[in-house]
């Protein structure tokens, strides 16, 4: 009953628009004080910080956070939407496709959803309207496909979900691949399939000179992408080293394109810094209230619930993923992994499944809530970079949430689609 009343408090508090951390530590605190008193929480807030931040894996996050504004400031990613059109060609719905690629590019090298939908907004929408998409398509086009950072390496929230599963952060990094390329090929080909139906314009055909001229603008990311997760891949090293080597080949990439400057690294720093307190701020509330769920000793008491249940294990799972999914309609995406996971993910481990596994699952569904109303942020990003209104920004997206439930669907029913590559992974 404890647990239940300040999860309620908890909800509350998000919902009056209390920054996350702040949420989650104040709901834990009024929880952690009725159930042990003052000298139970000053104890707990005296050791925690250090302890659930201080580990050797989580350096991983700002580091990848650090390399994707390297990235950014060194301008490779300008012409990427450029190259991909060209490369593309002659195509029903191409512009909207290389949309989907560009945003696959950003993602295989930014880890942000929200910063590769507000790039994409800026150049490729207005391009999009201009060949005769509807506002509604090329909208939904962009933001739909900044999603792609949630899954494809080296997404944050990944790294996020490794670290309060405690389970491998190469192994899970390495499980989002072929997801990802699979949410890409969803993706485009919805766009592709609007196209077929009269909504999307052909491209212009581009001759295989200008083609193979474009492939060299997608260079720098391949290159970047074989660096941090190709190192994973090969074992030659950990996420977090691997992470390190991102960071240098962004400076590398900054040297090539001759964008050093002390405003660009400092301005690349001072995000690094800003995302990085946030992140690591709610891995911090996160571990206060997963001692106050200990205390209370909810997650022995759910599993406990959901073995004797009369059902096959397969349906409980599913019940977990509709959870995930309409949470994902009004919070956000770490704080949902930073609230449930400790609870659900013990139960699906008891039931026999996969934990890297269930984690992509997780995420994809998390992919989802980034386009859905109320709070989709990702709609929100590219309506206000775009100028579109989110309304229309949420219609658009309708097409591409199915195909995403059906890559999610595929996944689901075939687990080896997430853990092929993390089998050469120790």
């Amino acid at each position: 009953m404890i647990a239940v009343i300040i999860s309620i408090i908890l909800l509350v508090l998000i919902l009056i628009r209390v920054p996350i951390p702040f949420a989650i530590l104040g709901a834990a605190g009024i929880g952690l004080l009725w159930v042990g008193g003052l000298s139970n929480l000053i104890g707990i807030v005296e050791v925690i910080p250090m302890s659930s931040i201080g580990s050797n894996s989580l350096a991983a996050i700002p580091l990848f956070i650090f390399m994707a504004h390297l990235v950014l400031k060194s301008g490779v990613l300008a012409s990427l939407f450029t190259s991909a059109s060209t490369i593309i060609g002659r195509v029903r719905g191409g512009t909207g496709i290389a949309a989907v690629l560009a945003g696959a590019g950003f993602a295989a090298v930014s880890g942000s959803s929200t910063a590769a939908a507000a790039t994409l907004a800026h150049t490729s929408t207005e391009t999009m309207q201009k060949q005769g998409y509807s506002k509604q398509l090329a909208s939904g086009t962009v933001a739909s496909a900044g999603t792609l950072a949630a899954m494809i390496p080296p997404s944050i929230l990944l790294v996020f979900y490794a670290i309060t599963a405690e389970t491998s952060v190469g192994k899970t990094l390495l499980a989002g691949v072929i997801p990802g390329v699979l949410m890409s090929i969803g993706l485009a080909s919805t766009v592709w399939v609007m196209g077929l139906r009269g909504h999307a314009p052909a491209t212009p055909a581009t001759p295989w000179r200008a083609k193979l001229r474009a492939v060299s603008g997608l260079l720098p990311i391949i290159f970047l992408f074989l660096l941090v997760v190709g190192t994973v891949f090969l074992g030659i090293a950990t996420a977090t080293e691997a992470a390190a080597l991102g960071c240098l080949g962004g400076f590398l990439l900054m040297l090539w394109k001759r964008t050093v400057s002390w405003t660009n690294l400092r301005a690349a720093v001072v995000g690094t810094v800003s995302s990085s307190a946030m992140i690591l701020s709610i891995v911090f509330a996160a571990h206060v209230f997963g001692i106050f769920l200990t205390q209370t000793r909810v997650t022995p008491h759910v599993i406990d619930f959901v073995e004797s249940l009369p059902v096959p294990a397969i349906v409980v799972v599913i019940i977990f993923a509709f959870i995930y999914l309409v949470l994902g309609f009004f919070m956000d995406q770490m704080a949902i992994i930073a609230l449930t996971v400790p609870v659900t993910l013990p139960v699906v481990e008891a039931l026999g499944f996969d934990p890297i596994w269930f984690g992509i699952i997780v995420i994809l569904l998390a992919e989802i809530g980034l386009i859905t109303p109320p709070l989709g942020l990702n709609a929100f990003v590219v309506s206000r970079a775009a100028n579109i209104r989110v309304e229309t920004v949420f219609l658009g997206s309708v097409p591409f949430i199915i195909a995403m439930l059906i890559v999610t669907a595929l996944v689901f029913v075939f687990p080896d689609l997430s853990l092929l590559l993390t089998i050469s992974v120790k």
